[in-house]
């Protein structure tokens, strides 16, 4: 396991990895007006996650990880727990991702939010949201 986790680091890839990054090329026919990252997980957690989501987008998978494509900036203000993997431009470390899951609709992206409870209670780890959410007003 450690092995497979030796190029990520907890918010982004190393520096001396950046040229080992391989895009996850979403099909044309699905519109991307939001842009996408992914998130990834090691591959024991694939199929345990995605029976516990009520919607996907597409998932690309190698015998490694599977990763998840989400719109663009899903990990502002959010720590995506250990061991997953937040990929920015959905560019990862992984060679020979393929796409194994389309969405049934129109679009490309899994529900940000509840992947990140799901690899929260995969992980064992307590969500973290930013300071002041769910914080309500006086008056």
């Amino acid at each position: 396991m450690l092995r497979n986790l030796a190029p990520l680091g907890s918010r982004g890839v190393r520096q001396d990895h950046a040229n080992r990054l391989t895009p996850l090329d979403v099909p044309d026919a699905l519109h991307t007006d939001l842009g996408c990252d992914a998130v990834g997980v090691p591959a024991r957690y694939g199929l345990r996650l995605l029976g516990r989501m009520p919607s996907t987008g597409c998932i690309f998978a190698d015998s490694a990880w599977w990763w998840w494509i989400v719109p663009a900036g899903s990990d502002l203000d959010l720590a995506w727990p250990l061991p997953s993997h937040y990929a920015r431009g959905a560019r990862v470390p992984a060679t020979g991702a393929r796409l194994i899951r389309r969405p049934t609709g129109p679009s490309p992206y899994t529900p940000p939010i509840p992947l990140y409870l799901m690899a929260c209670q995969l992980t064992g780890a307590t969500p973290r949201w930013p300071a002041g959410v769910g914080v309500t007003a006086r008056r």
